[in-house]
């Protein structure tokens, strides 16, 4: 598989360490189907999110039940983990910048859906949890397949400032997504959904135009052998385990992003738009954090980082869970999306850095199985448990949770607490 490379920016890592004199967008721009990618991936992120608001306060207004919002995270987790080795297989045999278009454009026909069902007065509970299958779905196709691109696009030398690059359009996509679906959603839901499908379509295009040399791996029987190999590269690798593993947990148990609804409209008072602005709050920490990432990429210590980031996610979880004040349940949520993103550039560039690229597809796959469980998965755990202790026993519980995993793992995973450089092995 080849990447797009033109003359010059191949020492472009050794300019910043040197003179530091340029900036990372500047030395990314050598790279054009990098920034059509980049660009369709805030489009059609900022579209995701928008969908998902929407969804969640529909289904809210309609069953005012804390289980239904989490089961709107567990129908979205169920494809994705049944359709992850296979699509780990399709991303490593087919061009990957088709995949993402075509996973996008599943998720126009939900939006598109979602607006027939609004706008007709059918829209319920089960067409929710239908749609979030179909959500589902596509998600898994589309988050092993670009995870799975990245690396084709830029020269190793810029890898990590590149995902950080990433990260923070992704991360302003969550900010203005949720910011300006609440908005919308105050004039109903159908503009939410017209919206979304306008975006989904611009990222369909963006991705699709993105070039890059394709050069598919041999054909081989889809064998459970082959679906495997990706399971089994991480296991050979207890640094890329622990970490995958550790952020899987962190976010599994302190992630309240499902119980926003609850929190907005019974515990901090504030409405959709309010709700838009708790959706957008980690959102804001991670963009901060990913811009001085991708300035000052971790050079020592990556490890211990890693840890004590984690840790305190679980414990500004424990402060939002029992803020009663809204600037503080932001400023919690602030820090946690910051701190948070510590954690993905780490498990991302730990990733793709030490996997061949006719692997990086079935690999990418069970990473994505790790974020799916603790996103999707999260949100169940946070429905169900809201359920049984209320949303503040459940946040709080999730994020002690978070501290006692943080422990374990110091323990089990030593070699990932001394890794020092990303890049060392």
């Amino acid at each position: 598989m080849g990447r797009e490379f033109n003359p010059g920016p191949a020492s472009a890592g050794r300019i910043w360490d040197d003179a530091g004199l340029m900036t990372v967008p500047f030395l990314l721009a050598s790279y054009p189907s990098f920034l059509r990618f980049w660009a369709g991936r805030v489009a059609g992120t900022m579209a995701n999110q928008m969908v998902m608001l929407a969804v969640g306060w529909q289904m809210y207004d309609l069953t005012h039940s804390a289980w239904n919002l989490g089961l709107v995270g567990l129908f979205q987790f169920v494809p994705a983990l049944a359709l992850a080795l296979v699509s780990g297989h399709v991303a490593d045999h087919h061009d990957r910048r088709h995949i993402v278009s075509m996973a996008m454009a599943l998720q126009l026909a939900a939006a598109l859906l979602l607006l027939l069902a609004t706008h007709e007065h059918w829209i319920s509970r089960d067409l929710i949890l239908g749609v979030s299958l179909l959500l589902g779905v596509a998600r898994s196709f589309q988050m092993t397949a670009q995870q799975a691109l990245t690396p084709l696009l830029v020269p190793a030398s810029l890898l990590s400032r590149a995902m950080a690059f990433s990260s923070s359009g992704m991360q302003a996509a969550i900010i203005g997504g949720p910011a300006l679906g609440g908005v919308l959603y105050a004039t109903g839901a159908s503009v939410v959904y017209v919206a979304c499908a306008v975006l989904f379509v611009l990222g369909a295009g963006l991705v699709w135009s993105a070039r890059y040399d394709h050069r598919p791996a041999t054909r081989a029987p889809v064998t459970m052998d082959t679906l495997l190999a990706g399971v089994r590269f991480i296991r050979a690798r207890p640094v890329v385990l622990g970490a995958i593993s550790l952020d899987l947990f962190a976010v599994l148990l302190g992630g309240a992003t499902a119980l926003l609804p609850i929190y907005a409209r019974d515990i901090l008072l504030v409405g959709p738009q309010g709700l838009g602005l708790l959706r957008g709050a980690p959102a804001v920490g991670a963009l901060v954090m990913s811009l001085v990432l991708a300035r000052w990429t971790i050079r020592t210590r990556a490890g211990a980082l890693l840890f004590s980031c984690v840790a305190l996610f679980g414990l500004t979880t424990i402060v939002f869970g029992i803020s009663t004040s809204f600037w503080l349940s932001m400023a919690m949520l602030f820090i946690n999306g910051a701190v948070d993103m510590v954690s993905v550039v780490v498990r991302q560039t730990l990733v793709q850095l030490d996997t061949p690229d006719e692997m990086r597809g079935r690999v990418s796959a069970v990473n994505a199985i790790f974020i799916g469980a603790s996103n999707q998965l999260g949100e169940f755990e946070s429905g169900a448990t809201a359920a049984l202790w209320g949303p503040v026993g459940s946040v709080m519980v999730g994020g002690a949770g978070t501290l006692v995993v943080v422990g374990l793992w110091m323990r089990w995973f030593p070699e990932l607490l001394r890794r020092r450089s990303l890049t060392e092995a």
